[in-house]
Order: structure tokens, then C-alpha cells, then sequence
């Protein structure tokens, strides 16, 4: 059984022979926040693609938006559900305010780790490995002793982990140095890809599993088991769970409807669908009130958006000792009230219908697979015939940070899953061009 007494730890991965527990104005988790807002990684959010093509005159969300978004949502359930345990358990010694902050924190950070072009960017990795030209390496890596799921099964999750927490080329001990908190609070799957039963799903590549445990283990997370390794959630990953499903689900009807893939009608029909005929006769009303479509439809989202986060938070509080026991089953959006489910899943089903196989976002994922694949093709073969002449020129056009500096051909393939997965949609459109002699720089 967790405790909320342990669940928060202000230490600083890689830094914890500094940590103390010294007031200052701003706490650390804020200071997180702050650190995460700033960095290059989360900057470059906003030339990667959400689901939609980025934008040309019509804007729609891309990484960088979604993020700040789930984030504001994400800080939302948080103090409500603070709140309601500072009630619940008046003399804990549990940071319970602080929750808002963590969980805002850890949203901002939740797709820092997802590659260009959107989810196909992660097939694309994977598949270059299962399928590709990479899967001629998986003998040597196995022999090394090498985890090959971490490529076959290549998650963004489990990037956003090796990304706050790796000591990249040049950069200090512990990465980012975030707190162990919202760390935890990131890992969705806290297992390892071995056991991801080949899915996309896991928390934690090989070279990040053992820091994590550590992290782990001073939380007071429980361990299901220990060969594999495999954790219980983190309590505070179901909030920032719950933020993403509200955002990304919500967002994408609206951004349909601008790139006139969905009618107004049915964009109407879907999002009032989660209200009871008193509740819906009032939005409508106050709808009406308002003449431009796009400022209704926004009302009718922030309405949504309003409603789930008051479910999401009382499911959590409902069901805050299962979450300590580590038996609570699905995620907070799946326990919400009848009504409201049936509406959220009409959503999806219709976004999966109409709005992820269309012709544009289809297009983007079309172009991804051959991007990074090409990319990742001839990245790889420069780390193993480094003598070469093309291949020393293409190293050198790796920044210093993602150069390879090991001789075990696993730890060398990350560094290239890392260059690759850390650029943006427009930069590797333009190496793949600059490479191929399709576009070359001016003189």
C-alpha cells in the first residue's frame, strides 16, 4: 500500500547530495515548470505534429500547444484533488497542495520525447527496426547483451524519461535534474518493453530502468515484480493521464471542424452530447448568444473540458485507496458517469472514423515513414563503418550532444534514435532534402 506521506519527494535526480529542505518563494515543483518552459526540447514542440498537418493559414495544435493545454488542465485536477485530500486527511504531512504544481509540471513534459510527424513518428522508429533495414542488427545487439524491444517497441513515453534524465554529451549529471515526483509522475507504464507484449507501451528504456527503480523505491511505489521489473502507477500519472484524454480528444473535434472535416452540425451534435437535457437547453441557450460559430463551438468545448475535469477528479477521490493499493483498474476517464463516457467514446470513434485516416493526416504519416526511415538508414550505417568517408561527414553533422561515445552497439543506436527522435517536423524535411541533394543550402 502506498502512502501519501512518502509520494512526494522534492529531491533532484542527480542532485541529491544537494538537495535540502530550504524555503524559497517559488517550491521545486513550480521550479520544474520553470525549468521544463525554458529548455530547447519543449521549444522545438512547436514544429511537431499533434494529428494535423502544422499549420499553413488555418492554425491547429501542434505538440507545443497541446502540451501547454494538458498542462493547464492537468494543474486543474490537481488542486481539486488537493483539495479534497486536505480535507479527507486535515493533519496529513503530505504535500497535497503541491499536487497541481507536479501534475502541471509533468503534463508539460508528457510528449517531449514523441518524434517528428506525429504517432506515426514512433511506428516509423519501431518499424525500421522490426521490419527494416535496422533488424539485420538485432543478433549483434541481443549478444551484447542489448534490450531490442527498446527499439522494436519505441515509445515516446519512455523517451520523455531518457530525455529529463539521460547525461547527454556536454550537459550535467541527472539531465533536466526534475524532481522525483514528476518524474514519477510521467512514467504511464512503469514497466519495461519486455513485457509490453509488443505494444508501443512501456515507461522506461534498459538504460533508464535501474535510476528509475531507484526513484521508485524512495517514493514507496510498489514493485509487481521484480524480474521483469514492473511497478504499480505512480497515484499522481492517473491526473496527468486524465489531462491528456480530455485535451487531445476535445481539441481534435474543434481543429476538425476548422479544417472543415466535420460539419458544424456534428460538431454541435457531438460535444452537447455530453450534457443532460437540462444542462444542454442552457448551453444552447448561452451558445446562442454568441453569433460566430467558432467562439460557440469554443464555449461548448470549454464547457466539456470544465465537466470532465470535475469527473476525472471525483473518480480519483472515489477511488483513492484502490489507487494506493495499486488495484485500480483502466484509467479515470473509463470510470466516469454513464452519459459522460458514451459521449467521450462517440468522440473517439468518430475522430478514429473521419479525422485519423483523412487524406492530410494520412499524408503527414506517409511522409514520416520515409523520412525517418531514410534518416535513421543512414545515421545507422555511419556509426558501424565510422572509417567511412560519407560516414564521417554525416557524424560530423550530428550535434555533439547525440554523438556516439560507447562501443556497445545498443547504447550507439539510442544516440541515433535520440538525434532522430529529437527533431522537429521541419528540420527533418530539410536534412532528409539537404542529404538526398533535393535541396541544397544557399551560397
Amino acid at each position: 500500500m502506498m502512502n501519501w506521506e512518502n509520494i512526494f519527494s522534492s529531491k533532484r535526480f542527480g542532485m541529491e547530495n544537494y538537495h535540502d529542505d530550504k524555503k524559497h518563494a517559488r517550491t521545486e515543483y513550480q521550479r520544474d515548470y520553470d525549468r521544463l518552459i525554458f529548455s530547447s526540447p519543449f521549444r522545438r514542440l512547436q514544429n511537431k505534429t499533434q494529428v494535423f498537418p502544422l499549420p499553413g493559414s488555418i492554425f491547429v495544435h501542434n505538440r507545443l500547444t497541446h502540451s501547454l493545454e494538458v498542462a493547464s488542465v492537468g494543474r486543474s485536477i490537481g488542486d481539486i484533488v488537493g483539495l479534497a485530500l486536505r480535507d479527507k486527511y486535515p493533519d496529513a504531512l503530505a504535500h497535497f497542495e503541491e499536487i497541481g504544481a507536479i501534475v502541471a509540471a509533468a503534463c508539460l513534459a508528457h510528449d517531449m520525447g514523441n518524434p517528428p510527424f506525429g504517432h506515426s513518428g514512433e511506428k516509423a522508429i519501431s518499424t525500421f527496426f522490426s521490419e527494416g533495414k535496422g533488424k539485420e542488427l538485432e543478433e549483434q545487439v541481443l549478444k551484447e547483451g542489448g534490450r531490442w524491444t527498446d527499439f522494436t517497441c519505441f515509445e515516446g513515453n519512455a523517451n520523455v524519461i531518457r530525455l529529463l534524465m539521460n547525461q547527454f554529451y556536454g550537459k550535467r549529471k541527472g539531465g533536466f535534474a526534475m524532481t522525483y515526483s514528476t518524474l514519477a509522475s510521467i512514467v504511464k507504464y512503469p514497466f519495461s518493453s519486455t513485457i509490453a507484449g509488443g505494444k508501443n507501451k512501456f515507461g522506461f528504456f534498459a538504460s533508464e530502468e535501474e535510476d528509475y527503480a531507484s526513484i521508485a523505491d524512495e517514493l514507496g511505489i510498489m514493485r509487481v515484480s521484480d524480474n521483469p521489473l514492473k511497478f504499480a502507477r505512480y497515484p499522481l500519472v492517473y491526473l496527468v493521464e486524465a489531462a491528456d484524454d480530455i485535451c487531445y480528444q476535445v481539441m481534435d473535434i474543434e481543429d476538425a471542424h476548422k479544417l472543415h472535416l466535420i460539419t458544424t452540425e456534428k460538431t454541435f451534435e457531438l460535444l452537447l452530447s455530453f450534457f443532460d437535457e437540462a444542462k444542454r437547453e442552457r448551453r444552447i441557450k448561452n451558445m446562442n448568444m454568441l453569433t460566430d460559430v467558432n467562439e460557440q463551438i469554443a464555449y461548448l468545448r470549454a464547457s466539456v473540458i470544465g465537466l470532465l475535469v470535475n469527473e476525472c477528479s471525483d473518480v480519483f477521490i472515489n477511488n483513492e485507496e484502490k489507487i494506493l493499493a495499486g488495484t485500480f483498474k483502466g484509467a479515470l476517464i473509463d470510470n466516469i458517469s454513464r452519459t459522460l463516457y458514451d459521449a467521450y467514446k462517440s468522440c473517439s470513434k468518430f475522430a478514429y472514423d473521419n479525422i485519423y485516416f483523412s487524406k492530410d493526416v494520412l499524408d503527414i504519416e506517409l511522409a514520416g515513414y520515409r523520412i525517418i526511415g531514410f534518416l535513421l538508414e543512414i545515421f545507422t550505417n555511419a556509426i558501424l563503418k565510422p572509417e567511412h568517408a560519407y560516414s564521417k561527414l554525416l557524424l560530423e553533422r550530428m550535434p555533439k550532444q547525440y554523438k556516439p561515445q560507447s562501443n556497445d552497439l545498443y547504447t550507439r543506436l539510442q544516440s541515433i534514435v535520440d538525434f532522430v527522435s529529437g527533431m522537429t517536423d521541419v528540420y527533418a524535411l530539410d536534412l532528409y532534402r539537404k542529404i538526398t541533394g533535393m535541396g541544397l543550402p544557399s551560397i
